[in-house]
């Protein structure tokens, strides 16, 4: 691993353990000095970016392959869900950091938006068949979707729920509030 991809992947360590982390305290981290860092990185609202970059690029590639995981939607959009709560758990801080200010923005791929549209296409097919609750609207049932991640990462940050059950909870309480008939599945 390259110096600039550990300095990183510390970063998002100390930074979800404690957001208020200084560069010094980063570097520390890192094991190397304030000095080195600078190198790689102007300051920490540069380095901020750099984590942003690689959480999306890690979310994409996630996504990407739990969509491709299975030709069943349903199983693509549990797959998706816990993609979801596996990257969202991973840079929980970013994710904090852009809900108060959404200051960093990234490229989205060509191949992350293709099977995201399949995958919202296929949940609109399975409105028409009548096994999610057809008068949901699209854009709700994303909303359900990321607030059902947001939710699932508070809970297992929290400790309060056994790591183990924590994402059959998120689907199962996901799937229950878009009306999913899993019995009608097949």
């Amino acid at each position: 691993m390259d110096t600039q991809q550990k300095i990183i992947d510390t970063a998002i360590i100390v930074l979800n353990e404690n957001f208020s982390a200084t560069f010094e305290e980063i570097a520390v981290r890192c094991n190397l000095n304030r000095r080195t860092l600078h190198r790689y990185f102007k300051n920490r609202n540069d380095l901020l970016e750099a984590c942003n970059k690689n959480m999306m690029k890690a979310w994409e590639e996630a996504a990407i392959k739990a969509c491709n995981s299975s030709s069943n939607p349903i199983e693509q959009l549990e797959n998706l869900l816990y993609a979801g709560i596996d990257s969202g758990t991973r840079y929980a801080f970013l994710i904090k950091l852009n809900e108060i200010e959404p200051t960093y923005t990234t490229e989205t791929g060509e191949n992350y938006l293709k099977a995201r549209t399949d995958l919202f296409s296929a949940i609109q097919k399975l409105q028409k068949k009548k096994l999610i609750d057809s008068e949901l609207p699209l854009p709700w049932i994303r909303i359900l979707f990321t607030n059902s991640i947001t939710a699932t990462i508070t809970a297992y940050r929290s400790g309060d729920i056994a790591p183990n059950e924590i994402k059959k909870l998120a689907w199962n309480s996901f799937s229950r509030s878009i009306g999913l008939q899993l019995n009608k599945q097949k």
